[in-house]
């Protein structure tokens, strides 16, 4: 989200002061550790949008603050300066990073050299972590498209223990294969066996392989379950 749009989420007060700091890290890098942590007070929490209300796909104001900061970023150090907020900050600090990582990896926006997969690292421990938002904010642009395909497969699957909706991760419709498609079939078989619901997100993949539908055990309950549902993040 553009700074511009943003202010429009903001009061007086937190548009002042997210302005004035965005200026001071232009000016001054390392000035993002010390406006970072103060983000959430100064601009607040709550969701982007009604209608997604946990902001695990467009995020929270906060998430949206501390990318306009992350975009004011230049210089070699980058790289240093988003692992340390990420390594030391707490988790709407982390979440902050991973969400505004592809601000930096565009050469258009950020001075003429993207980051590249360098911080791929940030994403991967945030998929090791049971904390929801974390593991959304590890599935935005930047980490989905620089996971590799193993790996992206496994968060996908994660996603679906864990209770995240397939719609929030970024480039899902563009990175699904048939390997998932036959992984969330297997998942749906195993849950359905053991009585438990069938996630509704499911079948947006599935559909798009209809070849694994064709198995001997799959009832006809879960077959009709596994009908398309919801379109995917084309983001």
């Amino acid at each position: 989200m553009s700074a511009t749009a943003l202010h429009d989420h903001l009061n007086d007060a937190g548009s002042i002061w997210l302005e004035v700091a965005r200026g001071d890290v232009e000016r001054h890098s390392a000035a993002i550790t010390r406006y970072f942590p103060a983000v959430s007070r100064r601009c607040g929490r709550t969701p982007l949008r009604d209608d997604d209300p946990r902001g695990l796909r467009y995020g929270t104001i906060d998430d949206a603050a501390r990318g306009v900061l992350l975009g004011a970023l230049a210089g070699p150090t980058r790289v240093d300066l988003l692992d340390d907020l990420y390594r030391h900050g707490d988790s709407g600090e982390k979440r902050g990073v991973l969400r505004g990582l592809h601000l930096l990896d565009d050469p258009d926006a950020s001075g003429g050299t993207g980051i590249g997969s360098e911080l791929l690292t940030l994403v991967e421990d945030a998929l090791r972590t049971n904390d929801v938002r974390l593991v959304a904010a590890a599935l935005q642009p930047y980490g989905a498209h620089y996971l590799g395909l193993e790996a992206y497969r496994q968060a996908v699957v994660k996603c679906v223990f864990m209770g995240v909706p397939l719609h929030v991760i970024a480039n899902l419709a563009e990175r699904q294969d048939a390997e998932l498609a036959r992984m969330l079939v297997d998942l749906a078989h195993e849950r359905s066996a053991a009585g438990r619901d069938i996630p509704a997100d499911i079948p947006a993949v599935v559909a798009a392989f209809p070849e694994y539908l064709h198995r001997a055990d799959l009832p006809a309950a879960l077959l009709f379950a596994l009908q398309p549902a919801i379109p995917l993040y084309k983001e």
